[in-house]
């Protein structure tokens, strides 16, 4: 996939993930919070293929998506006021979350792989 096709795919998760938390469809809290985890790794992984220097693979940004994911998770564990007063913000709270959880992990690795096999299955496809 190009570098455009990447960014657009991340625009439309972005988007997708904008409407499962931003619009009330009833569903239960675990639907809405794993759902919104898978998006999100799997928005991290776009932008990492999108974003990659040349010559390094798509298995390049999957371990970078990988790493993020891992990076920010744990980056929920530092506390400081300016900080936690961000996390409150519906904008800090789609960037950066407000807790830790191992469990986010695993939707944000569901994600990333799902994004990156959806990707190989495409670029396969190409003549």
């Amino acid at each position: 996939m190009s570098r455009g096709a990447y960014l657009a795919a991340a625009a439309l998760v972005i988007l997708a993930g904008l409407v499962l938390r931003l619009v009330p469809w009833g569903l239960p809290l675990r639907v809405h919070h794993v759902g919104g985890g898978i998006l999100w790794g799997a928005m991290l992984f776009l932008l990492a293929a999108a974003l990659r220097p040349r010559g390094w693979g798509e298995r390049a940004a999957l371990a970078a998506a990988f790493l993020a994911a891992t990076a920010i998770e744990l980056f929920r564990l530092y506390r400081s006021p300016g900080l936690d007063a961000f996390r409150l913000t519906l904008a800090g709270q789609l960037l950066l979350g407000r807790i830790f959880s191992a469990w986010n992990l695993l939707s944000y690795a569901a994600g990333i792989a799902l994004a990156f096999l959806t990707a190989r299955r495409i670029g396969a496809g190409r003549p």
